[in-house]
């Protein structure tokens, strides 16, 4: 989803390819660099710790998101850990993978290797939605990377999807995202994010005009990426097919390796990911916590962050956060 910005920003040249006539927010506290790896480039955004050597933490957006969606989170952990946020290829300000692998397999190999280059691994690893089946992903096939587990919203396989994620689901389809871009052509950037604020957030009328603001602006930048529905169809494409993945690489089997300490955060507003798949969840991952917000959407992270934050805080800090 197209992020909101905390108020009092400030704006950073975009630090990779290919560059847009627009700059990407970043918010005070926070630094942007990119990570140039052989057929990727990431951009990841950090919030350093406010003491030196806390155990670093990695956040993961989900489908049409970016790094900025963790920006109300990652200030209220900076005592307990080091923070970066990454930008998936083709989201944030991270390019499109030379390979075009949008699946959760090739997502999840990008934060893999983004950790294995920087020597950050074990992390406290966050995801949320598309980013909590990467997180998934990574914790089971890599459980070396990761301290412990926070999954906000994450999209795991639900073939009883809701009437409201079809639309998401359909940009799966071949040629859909192609005729959806011309349906809306004539759509204002600003009518895009107030669809996806109502889609996203359990209360939409939690955000600040500023926030509003910032998101058009960022809508905007977004929709002059000439790789900006070729992204979004194609990773809508990886999550369908990981859905109907069985076997050992099933994600709801690959939940049931993870040796991480889990927390699982729901919202029971959610529009997207079934608020009733958060009990199946609990039972996959062994011994995790299970918060269940009951005014929340699909981004809990940035509307209730400081409750989040409070479970985060205490699942690290009971499992050896320093």
């Amino acid at each position: 989803m197209s992020s909101t910005e905390l108020p009092g920003t400030r704006t950073a040249a975009e630090p990779s390819e290919p560059r847009t006539t627009r700059a990407v927010r970043v918010a005070d506290g926070e630094e942007l660099r990119s990570v140039s790896l052989p057929g990727l480039t990431l951009t990841v955004r950090a919030r350093p710790g406010s003491v030196a050597g806390l155990p670093p933490a990695l956040y993961v957006h989900g489908l049409g998101g970016s790094s900025q969606n963790w920006s109300a989170l990652m200030p209220m952990l900076a005592d307990l850990v080091d923070g970066e946020a990454v930008d998936l290829p083709g989201f944030g300000v991270s390019p499109p993978p030379d390979d075009g692998d949008y699946s959760v397999t090739g997502h999840a190999r990008a934060v893999i290797r983004l950790l294995d280059s920087a020597g950050r691994g074990p992390v406290h690893l966050f995801g949320n939605s598309l980013g909590g089946a990467v997180a998934t992903r990574v914790a089971a096939v890599r459980p070396d990377l990761v301290r412990t587990l926070t999954l906000v919203s994450p999209a795991l396989p639900d073939l009883r999807a809701q009437r409201t994620a079809w639309p998401t689901a359909l940009l799966a389809v071949p040629g859909v995202a192609s005729f959806f871009a011309r349906l809306t052509k004539d759509w204002t950037a600003e009518q895009r994010v107030r669809g996806v604020l109502a889609l996203c957030y359990g209360d939409p009328g939690r955000i600040t005009d500023e926030g509003l603001r910032h998101a058009v602006e960022e809508m905007e930048r977004r929709l002059a990426l000439p790789y900006f529905w070729d992204a979004m169809a194609r990773s809508s494409r990886g999550i369908v097919d990981a859905y109907t993945l069985g076997g050992q690489h099933g994600l709801w089997r690959q939940a049931e390796r993870v040796l991480a300490p889990t927390l699982l955060v729901y919202g029971a507003r959610d529009q997207l990911v079934s608020f009733r798949t958060a009990r199946k969840a609990a039972a996959a991952f062994h011994g995790s916590r299970l918060l269940t917000l009951p005014e929340a959407g699909h981004v809990a992270m940035m509307e209730y962050p400081e409750t989040v934050a409070q479970a985060a805080r205490d699942l690290i800090v009971d499992h050896g956060g320093s």
